[in-house]
């Protein structure tokens, strides 16, 4: 159950307009009212005779009574406070007791002998009401309303346990502002599916992906249409800065700014300069893990890139210092932007709504410290920079792989929220996962499935000594994999990688490294992806040449190429939750 509180109104018949109208809005179908503060009031919805001006008075009197320079000149409070959609519909007798709790816990209506405001409940659909009320109480004065959207949150948390509701996990103060009542109706008028502060904060996320300088920042914002107001000092050094929509304007035909910070507490322009002050010379972490510079590749070499970074911040979430695995996992967000902005149709719905609801666990109290996380950030940087992917061939299949391995870093992101007790956090990640785990299954069923017909028409020598090897090497794991379908795609992978010169054991014990993958659905598919990035293997198989059949065996050669810091060990609580 979520309250959101916005007490910046100054006209009530104007709010009582919109409650009631049912002509413009779908959800609007029965207004009416479902308590007030004396229980009295008309309703407009079921008194025939009731007008909408006659509420609205009622509910101004007391501020009427006031002399008109004591008069507060925004005196509007309203709420609305909806259901989650998987609640149950409650009765308007359930809806009349949840409006004067909430308006006891605010302070408008506190009860008790205690003067109040007057208010009124209005249900016009099934899922929430809204809340009106005057901001000066029958005695004259201003409610003790301070923190009243905390507090309504925390009545609301009580209501959800009562009533059996879902129940919301509780916030910290890190999560971005919702937008206001009057944002939303703004835009549903104008025929937006968004806010104009949700689509900013999105533009200027993706913006800040991968960026290196103040410079490449604003012309991002600039490229991607946006109005920008830059704020200096009066030494002339830039402190600040605001955006809006060109098509976004407030009664008076000007465009509605908003600051960085107003979109997400990680958006104002100091917050911002912490992602790159990481990549300069000057800092000593960066200097020591900076990787190569290269210029820009093509979407396949960054989506390998992306892969490798990702596989090593998961030892690091897991095991890291909690500020260095912060600056991991606020990073990853980066890469999900990133990937999202990049990929192919079938998958970029997913992936971004992967990276829209990671917004909100790239965020808590334990602050970065970054230029360790440089890997995943030049990660970020390619994907940008290496342009718009295809949704087939190398391009394609490198998406799942890189899908794969951010499945594991996301995964561990939540596991590392929960262990904190970062409910939200905890709960936005896992949400992410569950959209790339769709994405993962469009990006890798081409790829998948023409290795696994490859692997149906290895020779039976072939496929024998395999699994003999598979045996040998991973005698806890090889009955499991043999009995997976994905078996015959891992088959015809080892076949390649042998082909190429590989110790095909060697190989396997370096990309399980003691990772425990024994409650993985698809230990297999797993496997795959990490034996061809970790033996440099394309990841589209489509236009090889059939591995030879004829069960002969090149002389192998030792694979070197590890995914993480010797003598680090990793758990399996990833494995467990693959994306198959």
């Amino acid at each position: 159950m979520i309250p959101s509180v916005n007490n910046s109104g100054s006209r009530t018949i104007g709010l009582l307009n919109y409650l009631y109208e049912t002509g413009k809005y779908e959800d609007h179908t029965d207004p009416h009212l479902v308590a007030s503060f004396d229980g009295m009031s008309p309703d407009p919805g079921r008194d025939p005779d009731a007008t909408l001006q006659d509420l609205a008075q009622i509910l101004d009197q007391p501020v009427m009574a006031l002399a008109e320079h004591a008069r507060p000149a925004k005196h509007v409070w309203h709420t609305s406070v909806r259901a989650d959609p998987g609640d149950r519909t409650l009765s308007d007798e359930e809806w009349a007791d949840i409006a004067r709790r909430i308006v006891a816990a605010t302070g408008i209506d506190p009860g008790e002998g205690q003067s109040g405001c007057r208010w009124a409940a209005v249900r016009h659909a099934d899922d929430h009401i809204h809340i009106v009320a005057t901001l000066v109480t029958e005695d004259g004065h201003r409610p003790d309303d301070y923190r009243s959207g905390a507090r309504a949150q925390a009545e609301a948390r009580l209501i959800e346990k009562e009533l059996g509701l879902h129940q919301v996990a509780p916030g910290d103060g890190t999560a971005a502002q919702r937008p206001t009542s009057a944002e939303r109706h703004k835009a549903e008028r104008q025929g937006r599916e968004r806010t104009a502060r949700e689509e900013l904060r999105e533009t200027v996320r993706r913006a800040v992906t991968g960026a290196r300088s103040d410079e490449e920042f604003f012309d991002r914002l600039a490229a991607a249409g946006l109005l920008i107001r830059k704020r200096a000092a009066p030494s002339g050094d830039l402190i600040g800065y605001k955006v809006a929509l060109p098509d976004d304007l407030n009664k008076d035909g000007e465009p509605v700014f908003y600051p960085g910070a107003r979109l997400a507490p990680d958006l104002s322009l100091p917050r911002i300069r912490e992602r790159w002050s990481g990549d300069t010379q000057d800092n000593p972490a960066a200097r020591q893990e900076q990787p190569p510079r290269t210029g820009p590749g093509t979407p396949a070499a960054a989506r390998r890139k992306t892969a490798s970074a990702a596989w090593q911040a998961v030892l690091v979430v897991e095991h890291g210092d909690d500020a260095v695995a912060a600056a991991h996992i606020a990073a990853a967000g980066e890469v999900l932007d990133a990937l999202a902005k990049t990929s192919a149709a079938h998958t970029r719905r997913e992936l971004r709504d992967a990276a829209t609801a990671f917004e909100r666990a790239s965020r808590s109290h334990v602050r970065a410290v970054r230029g360790h996380d440089r890997a995943l950030r030049q990660a970020a940087r390619d994907l940008v920079h290496s342009g718009p992917a295809l949704g087939r061939g190398e391009d394609g299949a490198t998406t799942a792989m890189a899908i794969d391995m951010l499945f594991f870093l996301i995964t561990a992101t939540a596991h590392w929220h929960a262990r904190k007790g970062h409910a939200q956090q905890a709960e936005a990640a896992t949400r992410a996962a569950e959209h790339l785990r769709t994405a993962y299954q469009a990006a890798s069923a081409q790829p998948l499935s023409v290795l696994y017909q490859r692997g149906r028409r290895l020779s039976r020598p072939m496929l024998q000594r395999q699994t003999v090897v598979l045996r040998e090497t991973l005698p806890e794991l090889a009955e499991q994999i043999l009995a997976e379908p994905g078996w015959y795609a891992l088959a015809a992978t080892i076949a390649e990688a042998e082909a190429a010169g590989h110790d095909p054991a060697t190989l396997l014990s370096d990309v399980v490294e003691s990772r425990e993958l024994g409650t993985a659905d698809s230990v297999s598919d797993v496997l795959v992806w990490r034996m061809r990035r970790t033996a440099d293997l394309p990841a589209d198989a489509s236009h090889l040449p059939e591995t030879n059949t004829a069960g002969s065996r090149p002389a192998p050669r030792r694979s070197t190429s590890r995914p993480s810091a010797p003598g680090r060990r990793r758990s399996g609580e990833e494995a467990s939750r693959k994306p198959r």
